[in-house]
């Protein structure tokens, strides 16, 4: 063999062998169920919904996990998502693709995935469909933004328009943390105090750093009720103003898994309907507000 020859052979199998490390295999539901294992993909470090306590996985999402394993007859494997730039990329790393830190490493399904119909089609510059490997089902929380205070402090908070003269705190490059710096032509911003975390934000209202904090409502709830302080309540102000203040949250499968998303909306269906899902998160101290979906099948029941 010539040494031209020699050359192409060897870079035709270089080709070969990295086309097939970068591919990573799917797991199909006969063989999904044949391992005995659901492989659920949950963010790590973020209470209510997933974190680890002593070692041991919790959270609202950790415990839906569990009951969809359950209802599937499967043992549950919890896969820990560090959160990339976007929620695109944390779908490329953990259902379609996969991460280069982690080859071959999938998992089954993904908690806490917007079900929207906008961001399950966005497409990127070139008209392309960002997600079209991911199928987005199963909504089963609906979420929004809350604000608690401490009525030491303020005596009510009947509008975003009090923290021109009160400090709120905020998670820096959280959506709270752009709203309430940019909002009424950014009067707030010199008031608004930002931190690595919510539970820092937290802390510091609990401290007299700030006046009020602003996050989701189930992270909100869950340190309200862990601080125990009665003092510091729940504001029932509206968010002027802003884009989107209530969303649905689901799942995520690969597309070729359709026959996983179907089992895992049937086990899902009852533990909404059946009200198991809300005494899960009320046993975090967190209110459950139905997703759209099922609050439409409420109405039609209510009706008839």
């Amino acid at each position: 063999m010539s040494a031209v020859r020699l050359v192409l052979a060897l870079w035709l199998t270089l080709c070969c062998a990295l086309a097939q490390a970068d591919v990573v295999k799917v797991r199909a539901f006969d063989d999904i169920i044949e391992s005995g294992v659901l492989k659920v993909a949950v963010y790590e470090n973020f209470p209510p919904y997933s974190y680890q306590e002593d070692g041991q996985p919790r959270g609202v999402d950790i415990e839906l996990a569990g009951k969809l394993a359950e209802g599937l007859g499967l043992e549950l494997e919890v896969l820990w998502v560090t959160p990339d730039e976007t929620l695109d990329d944390d779908l490329r790393n953990f259902i379609w693709k996969g991460h280069y830190l982690r080859p071959n490493v999938l998992a089954d399904v993904m908690l806490r995935v917007p079900y929207d119909r906008e961001f399950s089609y966005k497409r990127n510059e070139l008209g392309e469909l960002v997600n079209e490997l991911v199928v987005m089902f199963g909504p089963y929380q609906r979420e929004r933004w809350q604000t608690a205070y401490d009525d030491r402090r303020i005596d009510e908070v009947p509008s975003v328009a009090v923290f021109q003269y009160h400090p709120i705190g905020v998670e820096v490059d959280s959506v709270p943390s752009f709203y309430l710096s940019s909002v009424f032509g950014g009067r707030m911003a010199n008031n608004t105090h930002h931190y690595p975390t919510v539970q820092q934000a937290f802390a510091a209202l609990q401290q007299g750093e700030v006046d009020a904090t602003m996050a989701m409502r189930s992270e909100i709830e869950w340190l309200l009720q862990r601080a125990g302080e009665p003092h510091l309540k729940l504001a029932d102000n509206a968010y002027p103003n802003m884009g989107k203040q209530v969303w649905d949250l689901g799942m995520a499968v690969h597309e070729s898994n359709r026959q996983l998303a179907y089992a895992l909306e049937a086990v899902l269906e009852p533990l909404i309907l059946e009200g198991e899902l809300e005494k899960t998160y009320a046993s975090y101290g967190l209110h459950y507000e139905l997703p759209g979906l099922y609050q439409d099948v409420e109405s039609d029941v209510a009706g008839r």
